[in-house]
């Protein structure tokens, strides 16, 4: 009786070739589906966080690895012809954009680790969208404008950044995510992404900017967490 077995004998029983073929039509009938399938777990997902006070849907994983969060208990969908995005407060030329208007600006890609407070990362997710400074030089900052104030179509969300912050080149009001158009889950039709921050700090259905004089603290920013939200390696 070998020691060990010779290098080239299987283990277990033979496979036969119509069992074989069927485990390969199953595995790539799985991978044609799981675009549906995570889309429709992340749906589902997406719809039970709205209607949960408790917030423990936040916990649940999905497919894609992200977790959904928000603090009201119902966000109205919004697309082509009814999404506005609104810039004032400081600016010289106040201004209101539809999505074609944002998509006629040059767009930008940014690839960067999405990571949350929670402790749940997801690697390496890409978004695309206009640079906030390119908006932000379009409206004009006037004279005493220090800071940023966003605001949701959500009705409740709020978040900041200094205007430092806002003109880095990693942050985005973004348009696509993952390739696609930013899903109403996720936070679209149109989400800020500030890609050296932690997560919250990306405010999702994002519908107003307002230049402002100093930081104002945004909603999760009033109840403890931390107005800079950097992540420990983006610096």
């Amino acid at each position: 009786m070998p020691e060990t077995e010779p290098e080239n004998t299987p283990r277990g029983a033979p496979v036969g070739r119509r069992t074989l073929l069927g485990m390969l039509g199953a595995g790539a009938a799985g991978l044609a589906a799981a675009p549906y399938l995570q889309a429709g777990w992340e749906g589902l997902l997406g719809k039970a966080s709205q209607l949960d006070p408790t917030g423990l849907t936040g916990l649940l994983p999905n497919p894609g690895g992200f977790r959904y969060y928000s603090v009201v208990g119902s966000v109205p969908r919004k697309g082509e012809t009814d999404y506005a995005l609104t810039i004032d407060g400081l600016v010289h030329r106040p201004r209101t954009y539809t999505l074609a208007d944002l998509r006629a600006f040059p767009q930008t890609r940014v690839v960067h680790d999405v990571r949350c407070t929670d402790g749940w990362r997801v690697a390496k997710v890409p978004f695309d969208g206009v640079k906030l400074s390119d908006l932000l030089d379009d409206a004009g900052v006037g004279p005493g404008g220090e800071a940023l104030s966003f605001g949701c179509f959500d009705g409740a969300y709020t978040e900041s950044l200094t205007l430092e912050q806002a003109r880095r080149d990693d942050v985005l009001v973004a348009l696509r995510m993952q390739d696609a158009p930013i899903t109403h889950e996720h936070g679209g039709p149109v989400r800020l992404y500030v890609a050296p921050m932690y997560f919250y700090k990306s405010a999702k259905w994002l519908s107003g900017v307002s230049v402002t004089g100093r930081v104002v603290p945004g909603y999760w920013e009033q109840r403890g967490y931390d107005v800079d939200g950097w992540l420990d390696d983006a610096h």
